[in-house]
């Protein structure tokens, strides 16, 4: 796709919002010359309309957004309900729009990714577009993946304390300089902040195991076999507080104990040898109808901080939440819900 100018960005999203909008609606750049080039006006029938701040970027991420949240609290016209900003960019990420979200930014790319919310008037518009961007230059490669930078994510996730590089990296078993090039593309993305010697002063958790699942989905992580349990996943668990082996219980089954969004339909478990497990639970394979997934993760970091319930090992909450985030079917949301969960338990699961 060829590269456009801010001029034509802002036509294009204008367009696209125009067409949203109800009968009688509109959205235009103030023709007064009171205004600044970057600002829109939206027109409403019998209403004097508002005022839209619009910041146009060929390109945006994470860290953007915050320096743009930034500049823009300094400015005498402080963000609020009644300046409404509007970020345009040909492309922006799942982390970026959901940076643009915390920070109270409405945003449009030329993807049809969208959030419009305005209280005066109320407008509300949501659209979804492209998950991956169709812009060579704009495309980024997978730099949270790989079993290193699984056990950083955890050591950084699991711990409310923030020692120096070197203790975090004795902590995550992986080489200093290797954790300090990963903690640079964690600061670039927004998810630490870091002081004058490289000590972490600021961690965004939830962001960082929503990329970690993006940039490493679990089928990347582990092999994964499906099984059918007859008698159903109590019966698992029975079996579980019995059996005489490594595992970790995670999925919707680990997270059913403290953030329930359905009875759960699905246990997926770690285990170092499946066929041995399988044969220990009196699992049979199973391609259709599974209820059970066994899980040979490609790194131990899965058993770490486990914690035992009623005689079942379950995985630790944080490697619990970027399971789901990254499984099929109702998995995300109940990752999602597992986070908020997180949020208000800190105590509860972090070290």
């Amino acid at each position: 796709m060829q590269i456009i100018s801010n001029k034509q960005l802002e036509d294009d999203v204008f367009r696209t919002i125009q067409g949203r909008l109800p009968r009688g609606w509109g959205i235009r750049r103030p023709q007064d010359g009171n205004s600044c080039s970057s600002d829109a006006e939206l027109t409403v029938p019998d209403d004097k309309g508002v005022l839209i701040r619009i910041e146009v970027r060929a390109s945006m991420d994470p860290r953007g957004v915050v320096q743009l949240k930034n500049r823009l609290m300094s400015d005498s016209d402080r963000l609020s309900d009644d300046n409404p900003v509007v970020v345009i960019s040909r492309y922006l990420s799942p982390a970026t729009r959901q940076k643009l979200i915390e920070a109270g930014f409405n945003f449009m790319d030329l993807t049809g990714n969208a959030r419009i919310v305005l209280v005066r008037p109320a407008v509300f518009i949501e659209l979804s577009g492209a998950a991956r961007s169709p812009f060579r230059e704009d495309r980024k490669v997978r730099i949270f993946k790989g079993p290193k930078v699984g056990r950083i994510v955890r050591t950084l996730v699991d711990f409310r304390d923030t020692p120096g590089v070197r203790e975090l990296a004795v902590r995550a078993g992986v080489d200093a300089g290797y954790l300090s090039r990963v903690l640079a593309s964690m600061e670039k993305e927004a998810l630490v902040d870091r002081g004058r010697r490289g000590r972490i002063e600021r961690l965004d958790w939830a962001g960082l195991l929503r990329r970690w699942a993006v940039d490493s989905p679990l089928e990347s992580r582990c092999e994964l076999v499906t099984f059918i349990e007859p008698r159903g996943l109590k019966s698992v668990l029975t079996k579980l507080a019995s059996i005489d082996m490594r595992y970790a219980v995670t999925g919707s089954l680990a997270a059913a104990r403290t953030a329930p969004v359905a009875p759960a339909r699905l246990g997926m478990i770690y285990v170092d040898d499946i066929e041995a497990a399988s044969e220990s639970l009196a699992l049979r394979p199973a391609e259709n109808g599974a209820n059970v997934v066994l899980a040979r993760p490609v790194d131990e970091v899965v058993y770490r901080r486990c914690s035992v319930v009623d005689g079942v090992t379950y995985a630790a909450t944080a490697q619990v939440a970027a399971d789901l985030l990254t499984s099929s079917g109702r998995g995300p949301a109940e990752g999602e819900e597992l986070l908020n969960w997180m949020a208000g338990n800190e105590g509860a699961w972090r070290g």
